[in-house]
């Protein structure tokens, strides 16, 4: 069978096919189609990966400080319209070479609470995202994923104003990217849900403990702090709503874990 990976550009995509790879089936990865982004593929280009492919798995569009733009005094600031706009563009693009291509399967790889909170950004458009996915008359899964550990420092830079990091006081149960890398793998080469399912961590911390134990380096002077005003990407968090529900696939691996395995951070620039 063959898998085509849609990668945004970071590790999740490499480690995706990979672990397809393991499970014994030819994989292509390829970039994402991003509308006036470099390096992104074509459409034309899509369509000839998807050429003969039985499942899409859809990694592009996740929630990154890239997704706007970044100003000392206000910390990330999204345009939520346009956001919207190019996410949709891109996934119709995936959507509609899959479907000419006699794709069987598309996976999808969303963000736990995007169907709870009512605020916008980046949850706006991932929510339009997913409903694309759904009304695409292809078989699907939809992979909701809470936090993983690696993001905290992009959470950190999406939320600081004036050296200062501002994160709502949220709760989160972050989770490895392996572990949802080898997740999306595996559900990539079994029956579509034509559903949602969600994976999270196996330890829940608070919004702010989780990015300030990342930014715990000699070369960090940034402190961190909670307001339940300050945005996330953009949309406005009640409390839980990050949590995974109670049916969520639980990872093993934990963030001391995690964390003790990292690279250590470079200091000398």
């Amino acid at each position: 069978m063959k898998v085509v990976v849609v990668d945004g550009g970071g590790l999740m995509g490499v480690e995706t096919a990979l672990w397809v790879r393991d499970h014994g089936h030819e994989v292509v990865l390829v970039q994402a189609p991003v509308p006036g982004g470099p390096h992104s593929s074509t459409c034309d280009e899509i369509a000839e990966a998807l050429r003969g492919s039985s499942v899409v798995v859809d990694l592009a569009h996740q929630p990154s400080a890239d997704i706007g733009t970044l100003s000392e005094d206000h910390g990330l600031v999204v345009d939520e319209a346009a956001l919207v706009d190019a996410w949709a563009r891109s996934t119709g693009e995936i959507l509609r070479a899959g479907a000419a291509a006699g794709v069987r399967h598309h996976v999808c790889l969303s963000v736990v609470g995007v169907d709870r909170i009512g605020g916008g950004g980046v949850f706006r458009a991932l929510r339009n995202r997913e409903v694309m996915v759904r009304r695409a008359g292809i078989p699907y899964t939809i992979l909701r994923a809470t936090q993983t550990f690696d993001a905290a420092e992009d959470i950190a830079t999406a939320a600081t104003e004036d050296w200062i990091v501002w994160v709502p006081p949220a709760e989160v149960r972050p989770v490895s990217l392996t572990d949802v890398a080898t997740l999306l793998a595996h559900t990539a080469v079994t029956r579509p849900l034509n559903g949602v399912r969600e994976i999270a961590g196996p330890e829940q911390f608070r919004l702010d403990t989780f990015v300030r134990t990342a930014l715990m380096t000699e070369a960090e002077y940034r402190q961190v702090r909670t307001d339940a005003l300050s945005p996330f990407y953009g949309a406005r968090l009640r409390p839980l709503d990050l949590l995974p529900g109670p049916d969520a696939f639980i990872a093993r691996t934990t963030y001391r874990e995690w964390f003790a395995g990292r690279p250590a951070p470079d200091t000398t620039s």
